[in-house]
């Protein structure tokens, strides 16, 4: 029942269309593998093996993986802070409403912001308390902008609200946030923000 309201909703929308679907972790990652989709609504509890795992796999096995969506229950549970340091790029509630969905999807499919910064960053800072970590050896590799940039990023904004923000063009941002992913050694910008509390180079407020 989910998986067709979710269907109804993305298919009517333009630009948009639902590719595969799955009953079980396993069988998601068999259906990215074959049909490629460029977003994947993960549920992150599911049979034979969860949406973590899956996740895991998929990123793993996939030169160009999607992006996924960690769908849950509660925006606290720690299976979804731990989807998202697998590699997810952000999570939906299942409560959300149909434009919130769109969104997300539309949002992730860009990839330049955080979905829903304020609730990973709840997160994030949540989790971070609970870990004791060295100061990451990335952190004396980043040049000044570059670490103005990936704090910037950990508040949420845009690279066109950090261009504004920083008096600099959107090209001149993209390049310093691809150069951030590529000396913190992560993904995207879910992972970097996570990274960059779990480390304590962004403090917890």
């Amino acid at each position: 029942m989910v998986r067709t309201a979710l269907r109804v909703i993305l298919d009517a929308e333009p630009g948009l269309e639902v590719v595969g679907e799955a009953a079980t972790g396993a069988e998601a990652v068999s259906v990215v593998r074959e049909l490629r989709p460029d977003v994947v609504l993960m549920d992150v509890r599911m049979p034979e093996i969860d949406g973590i795992r899956a996740t895991e796999q998929i990123l793993a096995t996939l030169a160009d993986p999607p992006r996924i969506v960690v769908v849950t229950t509660f925006e606290n549970d720690s299976y979804v802070y731990d989807a998202l340091r697998a590699g997810a790029a952000g999570f939906l509630l299942k409560r959300a409403r149909a434009e919130e969905l769109v969104q997300a999807v539309r949002l992730v499919a860009r990839s330049d912001s955080l979905l829903f910064p304020a609730a990973v960053r709840s997160l994030a800072a949540e989790y971070a308390r609970q870990r004791t970590a060295a100061p990451p050896p990335w952190a004396a590799r980043l040049t000044d902008r570059e670490a103005e940039v990936l704090r910037l990023m950990a508040t949420g904004l845009t690279n066109a609200e950090i261009a504004g923000r920083m008096g600099v063009g959107p090209a001149t941002t993209k390049t310093h946030v691809a150069s951030v992913l590529a000396k913190t050694g992560t993904r995207d910008r879910t992972q970097a923000v996570i990274a960059a509390y779990e480390s304590g180079f962004v403090s917890p407020r």
